[in-house]
């Protein structure tokens, strides 16, 4: 099933126990060692699972449709290396049918009155705002203990995560049937974002991280549609794009709006059950225009067919329905500072491998020197207006 953006933008980078030489739990050290073993054995499952593309696409009982897709996998993975400089190592040249319908699933958890995400610290990725498990059970119980402490609390389903290159010596991360049958362009953006990940990773910075690999997957799917695709997929792509970029604005409006509410409680002392009424009233209003947005893609335009059909927009009509702060949190991570880095794109002349350095130059910093060079990069709106209209 298609994915919004919210859920297409889930992805994590899960290292195991076993590589980084133990596991941290802010629970106990029994919650650790279960941790431990879900994960190593999660992915052991997966790496047993997959199986050379190449295997795949001589096989006799695949259909067309799969053995089509494997095909544009391999094109779009060769495209990765030879136009955009990302990787070439074992990642992505096998794939695994996991016979359900998420990879892992994700924990995200923040307070009542805050949207900075609750933390997890691990040894070589640092501390990062999610928790992934293979069983949707695990992540639902983890969920429930996190709200039993005051925390709002999202788990959802994720169609891929990155192990950042780790992992190449046993295979690589595979392709997965999770998000195989995804249109074109979100197949292969999702294809490029993880592989972006191996580029660059920043210890503690999960927005930085993910960020940058959501910047790379919308400047190499632009380059992959405008080169390497048909006009029906590019028309596709251009119309899902809109609809995500429309809920990318009001979001990031509903963020904006709640971070403002959220500051009152430190600046006037206002009590909770004030900030209870305010905040209530914000999210009526996040969902009513929702509601309005909803309506415009799902009328005609022009007489013609509707920009989308109820099942396409499902998704966004779930992550509605549970937002919270988690949720919204969550979110912030993966588009943040995404102009950022386009601009930075843009200022090292579209050159990828000089754009990678730029970033690993970022990285090397302490984290609020490099999120302040790269807010200084984001353009100024009203500048972009009068360009506009210039």
């Amino acid at each position: 099933m298609r994915q919004p953006l919210p859920r297409l933008r889930a992805t994590f980078s899960l290292m195991f126990c076993l590589v980084l030489g133990g596991c941290a739990s802010t629970t106990g050290p029994s919650n650790a060692w279960g941790y431990y073993w879900q994960s190593l054995r999660g992915h052991m499952q997966i790496l047993h699972a997959a199986e050379p593309i190449d295997d795949w696409v001589v096989r006799k009982d695949i259909s067309p449709a799969l053995r089509e897709r494997l095909q544009l996998a391999q094109r779009a993975r060769a495209f990765a290396v030879t136009e955009l400089g990302l990787p070439d190592n074992a990642s992505y040249r096998r794939y695994a049918d996991l016979k359900r319908s998420a990879a892992v699933w994700n924990v995200v958890a923040a307070p009542p009155y805050s949207l900075t995400l609750h933390t997890w610290c691990f040894p070589v990725t640092g501390c990062i705002g999610y928790r992934g498990y293979f069983t949707e059970a695990a992540a639902q119980a983890e969920g429930a203990e996190l709200a039993a402490q005051g925390l709002e609390v999202e788990v959802y389903g994720v169609p891929a995560y990155s192990t950042l290159g780790y992992m190449n010596w046993a295979g690589g991360d595979p392709l997965l049937s999770t998000f195989i049958a995804w249109p074109e362009g979100d197949f292969v953006r999702l294809l490029f974002h993880e592989l972006a990940h191996q580029v660059v990773y920043a210890k503690n910075d999960t927005l930085f991280n993910e960020s940058f690999a959501t910047a790379v997957e919308r400047i190499g799917v632009a380059q992959w549609l405008a080169t390497q695709s048909t006009p029906a997929a590019r028309e596709a792509y251009a119309t899902s794009e809109a609809r995500r970029s429309a809920f990318r604005a009001l979001t990031r409006a509903t963020r904006a709006h709640l971070a403002a509410i959220y500051e009152q409680k430190e600046a006037s002392a206002r009590d909770d059950q004030a900030l209870a009424a305010i905040k209530s009233e914000a999210m009526q209003r996040f969902r009513a225009d929702y509601a309005a947005l909803r309506e415009r893609w799902l009328q005609p335009q022009g007489g013609t067919a509707p920009q989308a059909t109820t099942a396409q927009v499902a998704g966004y009509d779930r992550w509605v329905a549970q937002a919270n702060n988690a949720s919204f949190a969550a979110q912030a991570a993966y588009d943040e500072l995404v102009p950022a880095f386009e601009a930075l794109f843009e200022r090292e002349d579209r050159d990828w491998p000089r754009f990678y350095d730029a970033v690993r130059q970022l990285a090397q910093q302490p984290q609020p020197e490099r999120h302040a060079a790269l807010r200084a990069l984001i353009p100024d709106p009203q500048h972009l207006k009068e360009t506009a209209g210039a």
